[in-house]
């Protein structure tokens, strides 16, 4: 599946912005407090220890496919 990757910039940028802190800094992994979020809905597994990723669960993957579909449309490959 091909993605806009204009629209996967924009999504990011908006999702940068909403974390601006100190005058436009900006973290560059995802905020802590919305991944310990996911991780109480069930959606992804721990987040917290050494490794820097985690997994996300089958109801989160899920979800994370029906958001991207949404939010991202594809466009047919030719």
């Amino acid at each position: 599946m091909k993605y806009d990757d204009q629209k996967i910039s924009e999504v990011v940028l908006a999702l940068l912005g909403v974390f601006e802190f100190e005058n436009g800094r900006i973290w560059k992994r995802i905020e802590f407090s919305v991944m310990d979020e996911l991780f109480e809905k069930g959606y992804i597994t721990d987040p917290k220890g050494k490794s820097e990723s985690a997994y996300l669960t089958e109801e989160g993957m899920q979800l994370a496919n029906n958001l991207q579909k949404s939010t991202f449309p594809h466009r047919s490959s030719l």
